[in-house]
């Protein structure tokens, strides 16, 4: 019988995963991951999502419920230092992260995967909504979920062969309807338990507090300029905008106006038209691949640029040791370095990178 460790969040995805793996006949053993970084109970209570203690308290009633092992990790060390320190950092450079793709690369699976292996576990499992298939070729790559309206394979481009052929995702196969009907059927707490938006470890949202909380210092205002240098006003401080940003500016221009660029070496956050956003040129870099081993010629393929991108065709070519260049058919607004770039061969992931 193999044995899979699941992560289970408290939510009504990873419940239901661990339910489908033990009617598949695994060997479950549920996990949560501590990872939040206060050791203050009070504060640990009001952090919800797949952080606070709440997430402990509800997924061990479904693991006794589902009469499967349960432990509490610590990734605490694992979730700074990936996290936390690579998302103030993108910020302070001017860039926008995606923390979920480097919790999911290097916590969830990097350091989850590790320690399940040592305890003698097969694999892992999670509750996202999407497929890991070996393809005719032999590499491993995810598919889009059956319900594409919760697909989740965007967050998860950046992980590796070894990670993949060692994964298991049983509801992606699944609607969110069908989940929830499942955790009732079964008699789950949790099944109408709400989704968490927020990213866990801002629960409010003010990821600039959050920020100069981290690094201990309030950040300078700078100037807001055109792209040739005119000064228009005042910004608050970098870490508060983002590339495509139109609300909260405080400028009145006449036009709406959107921001085009951050520079952190000179502390200006650029600003300009809707038609100035537009771009169809998109570079990254930190390329990782997935459905094939590397980007050989110039293909035309779909690509997503942000998580809640429709997508869009483009041409992707290779244009450095470590870089991709796509050209979009059609012009892309809000091209956001640090964001991630991913592309689709059909239903699956071909491999992506990060933003330049």
């Amino acid at each position: 019988m193999s044995r899979v460790v699941v992560g289970m969040s408290g939510g009504v995805d990873s419940s239901v995963a661990a339910y489908l793996l033990k009617e598949q006949g695994y060997d479950v053993i549920g996990v949560t991951m501590q990872i939040w970084q206060d050791e203050d109970q009070d504060i640990q209570e009001e952090n919800g999502g797949c952080c606070g203690l709440s997430a402990v308290d509800d997924a061990r009633r479904v693991a006794a419920s589902l009469d499967i092992p349960y432990y509490v990790m610590n990734f605490k060390k694992e979730f700074r230092e990936n996290v936390i320190d690579y998302f103030t950092g993108e910020y302070l450079n001017g860039r926008t992260p995606n923390p979920c793709i480097a919790c999911n690369r290097y916590v969830k699976w990097e350091a989850l995967l590790t320690r399940s292996l040592a305890i003698g576990a097969d694999y892992i499992a999670t509750g996202h909504y999407a497929r890991v298939e070996q393809l005719p070729n032999g590499r491993y790559a995810l598919r889009r979920s059956a319900t594409l309206a919760k697909d989740q394979t965007y967050a998860l481009y950046n992980l590796t062969q070894e990670q993949l052929s060692r994964t298991l995702m049983p509801v992606g196969g699944y609607s969110k309807d069908e989940i929830r009907k499942i955790a009732s059927e079964i008699g789950l707490n949790v099944a109408s338990k709400p989704d968490s938006q927020d990213i866990c470890f801002v629960p409010d949202g003010d990821y600039a507090s959050f920020i100069e909380e981290t690094v201990g210092e309030k950040l300078p205002e700078g100037n807001f300029v055109t792209p040739d240098g005119k000064i228009l006003g005042k910004h608050k401080g970098i870490i508060h905008y983002t590339v495509g940003q139109r609300k909260g500016l405080g400028l009145a221009l006449g036009h709406p106006a959107f921001v085009l660029e951050i520079r952190p070496e000179t502390n200006e956050v650029v600003i300009g038209t809707y038609e100035e956003s537009l771009t169809r040129t998109v570079r990254a870099d930190r390329l990782n691949f997935m459905s094939v081993a590397d980007l050989e010629h110039p293909l035309r393929v779909f690509a997503k640029i942000r998580y809640n991108h429709k997508g869009a065709w483009c041409t992707a070519e290779r244009t450095g040791p470590d870089e991709i260049t796509c050209t979009f058919e059609e012009p892309q607004r809000a091209v956001t370095p640090g964001q991630a770039l991913v592309l689709y061969d059909g239903e699956y992931v071909m491999g992506g990178g990060t933003i330049l």
